[in-house]
């Protein structure tokens, strides 16, 4: 009879241990004699400038007083950020517009979801060549954006600006094939987003998404020849996979990132290039 009651005493404590351990390292670490917080990590992705500016400077501080470890991937492209997403290698991207992630996960049957708009980045036109709209010449060489959102984004701003006219007025995945009036004889290079700063010498000019004239030093308030409207509705948002949508540290960025302080660096810092969406 001692020896079943030692037996079950034995299983007891050895019981008590291990539960105590499984709650220790669910929820705390032990570090000389002290318990801490256990540090959640979160990998985002993001373009350098405004995204990772962003996420570093304001966002980073914030979640890291919550127990939130954000590390932030650069990419200095449009494609690499969702394939990364989508294989799990990051939790998040903070890059792009809901009209573009739309148009790459049916196109690359991926499942995404954007779940906050953050800011607004105008799409504009750069010149080394000349200084005002009233100096393009008859035949000028444009670059635009290749990607489908972008491009017919560009497009749509030449038309509203009177340089061309479109088959479909409002189409947002339109190519130079649909320009139906050319009054100018524009001639127009299709290349990557990233590589539009890099081609103001060998071209009249180009369409530049905001966050690649910002990273070439290029102020779209002071150096573009004509820019989108501050109300555009294409807001660059944080992107998640379903599956972790509602994860609280993803919940935790998404809130810091709709904050009053990461909306006071965008007004400071930008100064009108970029505006809040929220």
């Amino acid at each position: 009879m001692k020896k079943i009651i030692k037996v079950l005493s034995l299983f007891v404590a050895l019981t008590f241990i291990f539960t105590g351990c499984g709650l220790n390292s669910a929820k705390t670490t032990s570090k000389g004699g002290n318990s801490e917080k256990k540090t959640v990590k979160l990998i985002v992705g993001a373009t350098p400038v405004p995204h990772a500016e962003i996420l570093n400077e304001v966002v980073k501080p914030m979640l890291k007083k919550k127990g939130i470890d954000l590390e932030v991937k650069e990419f200095t492209d449009y494609v690499t950020p969702n394939i990364a997403l989508n294989d799990k290698q990051i939790d998040a991207n903070f890059f792009q517009h809901i009209p573009y992630m739309e148009d790459f996960a049916t196109k690359h049957h991926m499942k995404l979801v954007a779940i906050a708009k953050v800011h607004i980045e105008p799409l504009g036109a750069y010149s080394k060549k000349i200084t005002s709209k009233s100096q393009i010449r008859n035949g000028a060489v444009v670059a635009i954006p290749n990607d489908a959102t972008n491009e017919g984004r560009a497009l749509l701003l030449l038309q509203k600006e009177g340089l061309i006219k479109l088959k479909d007025p409002k189409g947002l995945t339109q190519t130079p094939k649909d320009i139906v009036e050319n009054p100018k004889n524009l001639q127009f290079k299709e290349l990557e987003a990233a590589q539009l700063p890099r081609v103001l010498q060998d071209v009249d000019f180009a369409i530049i998404n905001t966050n690649y004239a910002l990273d070439a030093k290029l102020n779209p308030v002071k150096d573009s020849l004509f820019i989108e409207d501050k109300d555009s509705p294409y807001a660059n948002v944080l992107t998640v996979r379903p599956d972790n949508q509602n994860d609280p540290a993803i919940r935790e960025l998404a809130k810091a990132l709709n904050s009053p302080e990461v909306k006071k660096f965008i007004e400071e810092k930008y100064k009108g290039a970029i505006v809040p969406a929220f």
